[in-house]
């Protein structure tokens, strides 16, 4: 069990693309289309399964992002690898957010970020970004 802690802790532990991925996504947002990153890894307290990868602000829109961290040549692209399945579990995660809130947002929006990493690689080989996906049903406010 020891040697299993000590290795978790190990700075040789190569980085974990996931997380990598998301810090890509959160700089590149920052910095090329000038969205306002309020959260990371957002949890539903109520079922820590449910996260969001990013929460930001465009203005007065509140946007949800699903980062999908890909290698070059992956057989499902980031965009579709956001499946039936994890569509629900995001809109559940998305309605536990907004319910939280004191103030509501006048509206918001559900991207996705591909970013595109070669092993080993210090930057991303390439960024995608999907604004303005459909997830939630038309007229759907959120307020709760």
């Amino acid at each position: 069990m020891w040697r299993f802690l000590q290795s978790l802790l190990s700075p040789s532990r190569p980085p974990d693309p996931g997380a990598l991925g998301e810090q890509c996504a959160a700089a590149w947002l920052r910095r090329e289309r000038r969205i306002v990153v309020v959260a990371t890894n957002w949890r539903n307290p109520r079922d820590r399964r449910e996260e969001i990868d990013l929460v930001g602000r465009d203005g007065e829109v509140l946007v949800f992002v699903e980062v999908k961290t890909r290698a070059p040549g992956a057989l499902v692209p980031g965009y579709y690898a956001v499946d039936a399945r994890k569509r629900r579990v995001l809109q559940r995660a998305i309605r536990a957010y907004l319910q939280q809130l004191r103030e509501k947002p006048r509206t918001f929006r559900f991207d996705i970020v591909e970013v595109v990493l070669a092993p080993g690689a210090a930057a991303p080989r390439e960024i995608l970004h999907f604004e303005n996906v459909p997830l939630f049903p038309k007229g759907f406010r959120g307020g709760g």
